[in-house]
């Protein structure tokens, strides 16, 4: 039975903070401002007050430790060669995973582009299901043949990671028209990043959402660099939240769990009355591009240092809770070690799962029913028949 995303917290968080979760006032209310105010356009802001509770605090915490873990042992398989092709990390952009999810509900839609692991474990997908995947194994979750671009996970709302740059909005767009023809009170969450965010078809999908009013937000990941260009030479208007224009947007510290679930939660009141609206969040990745990227010839390591010192997501919530008292240096540490520990058992899990039969090639490609037959050039010999 799958775990409500609350149910799933209390799993992942009691071994280390049970006594303090289960007290009763781990669900009392704790009122924190955002560290930045909201930068808004053409709409106004949400209050910069965020309503939050022990547990989610520690929860946040977990959860961040856990995709930051992950990513890191992403880096040494791929350089192991045990994950092969493409492979972009999301280490330094937990915030924004973690900060959506706590303002939404699993009728709600994700599509993103090809940073997608850590979005993928905020839907519920786990450990084993993503390294099984990243490996090329049939226990991943698209069986091994999506690798790190195309997690997916339908059942949770999440409707994958996507190759091509932009390719996701129009179908995200998609996703929302389906939402309001079945007037369900779901919104579709359309993931992109600042190198996307001068794709036409951003704008026609954007057009199409506006004039039918769907319940689409669209988030642009701005994490300051699309492969290897800066923002400022990419884009003469880099205030992506403006780039709607007759569409209003909202500026958000992608650094700040608690502001990315703010801006989340009055996005998606906003969308289910009023149609689209656009979300940046401004927010950084420390790893390069992809594995092919080292990250460090257009931007000095000094920057990325800077970046870790005085914004990285997870610390902000370890001082949070260190400043309310909810758990001890020591707690958050053993927190790490059991992560740690975890990753480690689900990667020996995915490692022992056998490769896709080659009979996979052929299925997933027509409509059960609708395949076609493939003949050799001189259309007598018969290859193959795909289903």
């Amino acid at each position: 039975m799958a775990l409500t995303r609350r149910s799933l917290h209390l799993h992942l968080i009691r071994p280390i903070f049970s006594a303090r979760l289960l007290t009763t006032a781990s669900t009392s209310p704790i009122s924190i401002e955002t560290s930045l105010p909201f930068t808004a356009h053409n709409i106004d802001p949400p209050s910069r007050s965020v309503q939050t509770s022990p547990h989610e605090l520690l929860s946040f915490f977990r959860d961040m430790v856990l995709m930051r873990r992950m990513e890191i042992a992403s880096d040494s398989l791929y350089k192991a060669k045990l994950i092969r092709g493409f492979c972009h990390l999301y280490d330094g952009q937990e915030a924004v995973a973690i900060g959506m999810e706590a303002a939404i509900t699993r009728k709600d839609c994700i599509i993103t582009a090809y940073r997608d692991h850590c979005l993928y474990l905020g839907r519920g997908g786990t450990l084993v299901e993503a390294f099984a995947e990243l490996m090329g194994r049939n226990g991943g979750c698209s069986k091994g043949k999506g690798g790190s671009m195309h997690f997916y996970k339908k059942d949770a709302g999440f409707y994958g990671g996507h190759g091509i740059v932009g390719a996701q909005i129009p179908l995200g767009c998609g996703l929302a028209f389906a939402q309001k023809y079945s007037k369900d009170d779901s919104v579709s969450f359309m993931m992109y990043g600042d190198g996307a965010a001068n794709q036409g078809q951003l704008f026609e999908a954007l057009n199409m959402a506006a004039l039918w009013d769907l319940p689409a937000i669209l988030v642009c990941e701005n994490n300051h660099y699309g492969m290897g260009t800066a923002e400022w030479r990419a884009a003469k208007s880099p205030a992506y939240f403006k780039r709607g224009d007759y569409v209003p947007g909202l500026k958000v510290d992608g650094m700040d769990a608690l502001a990315v679930k703010q801006a989340c939660k009055f996005a998606k009141e906003h969308a289910l009355k009023n149609g689209p609206i656009i979300l940046e969040m401004d927010t950084y990745r420390y790893h390069g591009h992809s594995m092919s990227d080292p990250g460090s010839t257009y931007r000095t390591r000094d920057e990325i240092s800077g970046i870790r010192q005085e914004r990285d997501p997870v610390e902000r919530v370890r001082k949070l809770i260190l400043a309310h008292d909810l758990a001890t240096e020591k707690e958050m540490k053993d927190t790490e070690k059991e992560v740690r520990k975890e990753v480690d058992e689900a990667i020996a899990k995915a490692k022992e799962m056998p490769s896709p039969d080659p009979s996979e090639l052929f299925t997933n490609v027509y409509v059960k029913g609708l395949g076609v037959e493939a003949f050799g050039a001189d259309r007598k010999e018969l290859r193959a028949v795909l289903p």
